[in-house]
């Protein structure tokens, strides 16, 4: 990892703790740890099992690209490199779009196919990922509504949600019909810039400009391959959808473990609403997703308090945040070592 990033991280990784160690001063060291300590743990083990089978989904969400763009790997396969893309993501500040670079990095190397491929791989993933999310979210919400009056809180949220439901599909839908200008500005943009950085790395000799826009060229038309395979689409939207509703049950899961059970339709909704702070310059959202949850849980939920919301947030975040985070820092060390040749 190049010197900057690291300091990147470093630093990121300090301002969480700092984040993390406000949100424990308000919602009580003391009662946070006893919580925590006397969950159940039958219903800890079903958290880890859900918390598997979302990377499992997401996992083959992403062998399903992969093989649209002609790169075939085992399920197991696709779940380890799955799970060295959310290390990534998880270590790099701004989270997917930290990440991604390194994602696609491990990907080539893994499936034995071209940067280019699993950057775009990757990307469309992320991308894929963000529809089934809001649609839940608002689904969730809608229910919600039904039951009891929204607070002001809530209802910023979800005015929030809503926005990003109809902001991003029209953008993405303005970027793909306006594919071939925005390709033709992204070579006019990045081409002197990348060749200006390769005279600056050591054993990286220059591109030549022809080079350089043959592979951000065939960036775009894996983009394209997958967004014209409608088949692709549906099982990667699918896979997506399920590894959300995963992550739902597991924070459900999770106040059940300390007993102080929540509505099923509140874990619809907030868990992508929080997903959206993992945008924040927070390794992985870290810190500032926890907050965003515990403040979300505790306003939908009047009966839960912060401190126990906290608790709450805290245990389902020990798995879907630190679970990927460990096996796909072993994956990364294995394909280190294979990479060097140590």
């Amino acid at each position: 990892m190049p010197r900057e990033n690291i300091r990147a991280t470093i630093l990121g990784f300090l301002a969480a703790f700092v984040v993390f160690a406000v949100l424990f001063y308000f919602a009580g060291v003391d009662e946070l740890v006893a919580r925590l300590t006397a969950a159940d743990p039958v219903i800890l083990l079903a958290i880890l099992g859900i918390s598997m089978l979302w990377l499992v989904a997401w996992g083959t969400s992403l062998k399903t690209v992969l093989g649209v763009l002609g790169v075939h790997i085992s399920v197991f396969r696709s779940f380890l490199v799955f799970t060295g893309a959310m290390f990534s993501n998880n270590i790099t500040p701004f989270g997917q779009a930290g990440g991604e670079p390194v994602t696609a990095l491990l990907i080539s190397r893994s499936a034995d196919t071209e940067y280019e491929t699993g950057l775009a791989a990757i990307a469309s993933v992320d991308t894929l990922n963000f529809v089934p999310s809001i649609t839940i979210a608002l689904i969730g919400a809608g229910y919600y509504a039904t039951e009891v009056t929204l607070g002001r809180n809530l209802e910023i949220a979800l005015v929030a949600v809503g926005a990003l439901a109809i902001g991003v599909p029209t953008l993405v839908y303005g970027a793909w019909q306006r594919r071939y200008e925005l390709e033709a500005r992204v070579i006019d943009a990045l081409t002197p810039l990348i060749r200006s950085v390769a005279r600056y790395v050591p054993r990286v000799s220059v591109p030549s400009v022809e080079t350089v826009k043959s592979r951000i060229a065939g960036f775009f038309r894996s983009i394209e391959r997958v967004g014209k395979n409608p088949r692709g689409l549906a099982v990667a939207l699918s896979l997506s959808g399920l590894g959300w509703f995963c992550q739902m049950v597991a924070l459900w899961l999770a106040f059940q473990a300390i007993g102080a059970p929540i509505a099923f339709s509140i874990a619809l909704f907030v868990v992508p609403i929080g997903a959206i702070a993992g945008v924040t310059p927070l390794p992985g959202g870290a810190g500032g997703i926890e907050w965003t949850l515990a403040i979300l849980v505790t306003a939908a939920s009047p009966a839960v308090s912060f401190d126990v919301a906290t608790a709450g947030v805290v245990l389902f975040r020990g798995f879907v945040y630190w679970v990927p985070t460990l096996l796909g820092g072993l994956v990364m060390s294995v394909e280190g070592t294979r990479s060097w040749g140590v």
